[in-house]
């Protein structure tokens, strides 16, 4: 019988893993935990998403885990290497949170997690993965652990149960 391990991502990284392992990441506010995965391969890849675009980057390198226009193709590309067939990919989806109340005067900026949220979704559609489930927005942080070998995203709130999808 093989050891479980939990391989941990923070923010603005991605990492892949195979089963029996699972992938977690804590601390899901506006930022978007995206989890490509194959069923059949029991292969899973996890991004951190921060923030909707890498044009919002500062400087020239920009980490591709940290924006959900890059994040995603680099995500397929990683599980592919790992063993993922690219029609057979389907995605699953947490976080995005309103983390803060804000006035009309901060305007399209201050949806950092509606904004994550879309943009992660019009990437995988671009790529032609399915979001077969999702639970984004409300006001609750997220923490979330992924098992590649069920397809189960157990996610844990602050104010909620535990809930899987």
């Amino acid at each position: 019988m093989s050891i479980v391990q939990a391989v941990k991502i923070g923010i603005g990284e991605m990492e892949v893993v195979k089963a029996p392992n699972v992938i977690r990441t804590c601390g899901l506010g506006s930022c978007v935990g995206v989890v490509i995965y194959d069923i059949g391969k029991a292969v899973a890849g996890m991004a951190h998403v921060m923030l909707p675009h890498s044009s919002m980057a500062r400087g020239g390198d920009i980490n591709v885990a940290k924006y959900a226009d890059t994040a995603v193709e680099a995500l397929i590309r990683l599980v592919v290497a790992s063993g993922g067939r690219k029609g057979m990919l389907r995605a699953k989806l947490a976080g995005g949170a309103q983390m803060f109340s804000f006035s009309a005067a901060g305007g399209d900026m201050m949806r950092i997690g509606a904004r994550n949220v879309e943009e992660v979704k019009k990437q995988l559609e671009r790529f032609h993965i399915p979001v077969v489930a999702e639970d984004v927005g409300g006001h609750n942080g997220r923490t979330i652990e992924f098992h590649p070998q069920t397809g189960v995203l157990s996610i844990r709130t602050a104010s909620q149960e535990l809930k899987e999808i």
